[in-house]
């Protein structure tokens, strides 16, 4: 299960489809075409830094996505288009007048059905 601390993170993800063309690779070998649902996520640098743990596993959840899993792409040779990306900065001035800076970063997880048997 997807850890309830980290829920929230989900919050606004945008569905979107990973899409990339079979290819011939340097070696001539083929990869075959990508099609892949995937949640598209922007996250500050110290909360990317916090599920980077995470990485690369299967995670079921629940509430509005309940029923399917994810799995954050970080550095997937087959996903490298979709690791994750800087999403920039914002520029800003605390109460006490000091300016500050809050990183992003734009990462993906691949999206999956959860199917579960059921003895009938």
């Amino acid at each position: 299960m997807w850890p309830e601390e980290f829920s929230s993170l989900l919050d606004g993800a945008e569905e979107v489809t990973l899409t990339s063309p079979a290819r011939t690779r340097e070696d001539g070998a083929h990869s075959e075409a990508i099609r892949r649902q995937a949640l598209k996520v922007r996250l500050t640098q110290a909360d990317f830094e916090r599920i980077w743990p995470l990485a690369e596993a299967r995670y079921r959840l629940q509430g509005q996505y309940a029923g399917k899993a994810i799995t954050l792409i970080v550095n997937n040779p087959h996903y490298s288009q979709w690791h994750p990306a800087d999403g920039g900065s914002v520029e800003s001035v605390s109460d006490a007048g000091r300016p500050y800076s809050i990183q992003y970063v734009v990462v993906h997880f691949l999206l999956d059905d959860v199917r579960e048997t059921a003895d009938a």
